[in-house]
């Protein structure tokens, strides 16, 4: 109860800060949400700004916008005049959220698998190639590989279609693009975790028990190995399931990340600062979930 007590209170705080940030750093940027628009007559540009309350003293803006984003009533869009924020959200989010599961569920299986096996293989051909291929999906880009993705499997091979939503097969690239990082982060993550976990002490007295090797490695020193695995995906899924802003406007994703980017196009700040709070709060319940999924896993450890 005094863990739960604490963590409520930091993330009260938290989402404060964050909200209290996002509202006056939107306020400093120079122009406004209609300043992008041909020249409005000035009697339009009022009564617009009348409506969304843009007239009102900035003291009672930011007041009335932490009221709304406590009651998760995050208003009217700007640049969508029939819809609201939590419209937008509730709509980007379930196909953000599809891509990212999928996005996630690669990462975790192609890189514990591959990590297990360089370390298994370690110094020999098999963990130089699994290295070589993390130190590439590191390093490429998540644009260049769509890119690169999109010429091959699109254009020149014309296996897969190049965009757009709602077909398995348009989910494969954009998957693959979303996953190569994750699964060369957790390879390494995983390999070198096993390389020091199989040289323990324990490892040693279940192999002199007589135990099968595979039940060695995957059930006593792999649960070790995935610790710092854990703590990754806390922020991985907070990333993921909110989109991928450049992986989905390459693809034509109609997911949150497009609307957070057109959103700061057009200046749309109901939008912006919707999206941003939903992310925090995405991302401060996985930093949770992670320390509540360390004690399952070790339950030797304290919270």
């Amino acid at each position: 109860m005094q863990y739960a007590g604490q963590r409520l209170v930091v993330t009260i705080i938290t989402l404060w800060a964050i909200a209290t940030l996002t509202f006056f750093m939107m306020r400093a940027v120079p122009g406004g949400p209609f300043s992008a628009e041909k020249e409005l007559p000035p009697a339009v540009l009022a009564n617009l700004e009348a409506r969304y309350h843009l007239d009102w003293p900035l003291w009672r803006q930011y007041l009335d916008y932490l009221y709304r984003t406590a009651v998760w009533d995050l208003g009217p869009s700007f640049t969508y005049p029939n819809r609201t924020v939590n419209d937008i959200v509730r709509d980007g989010f379930r196909v953000s959220a599809a891509l990212g599961a999928l996005a996630i569920a690669v990462a975790l299986v192609a890189g514990i698998g591959v990590g297990v096996a360089a370390a298994l293989y370690h110094a020999r051909w098999p963990d130089r190639l699994a290295m070589f291929a993390a130190t590439m999906g590191i390093s490429i880009p998540n644009f260049i590989l769509s890119g690169l993705l999109i010429y091959v499997f699109a254009y020149h091979l014309r296996w897969l279609p190049a965009g757009l939503w709602g077909k398995p097969a348009q989910a494969v690239m954009p998957t693959l693009a979303l996953a190569a990082l994750p699964t060369a982060v957790i390879a390494r993550l995983v390999r070198s975790n096993m390389l020091e976990v199989l040289r323990q002490d324990f490892i040693t007295v279940c192999q002199a028990k007589g135990l099968s090797p595979a039940r060695v490695v995957f059930v006593h020193a792999l649960r070790s190995a995935v610790l710092p695995v854990i703590t990754y995906l806390g922020p991985l899924a907070a990333g993921v399931l909110t989109g991928s802003f450049v992986v989905e406007n390459i693809f034509a994703i109609p997911g949150l990340g497009k609307y957070f980017v057109q959103s700061v196009t057009n200046r749309d700040y109901s939008v912006i600062m919707g999206v941003t709070m939903f992310y925090s709060a995405l991302l401060v319940v996985a930093n949770v979930l992670v320390d509540l999924a360390y004690r399952l896993v070790d339950p030797r450890i304290r919270l």
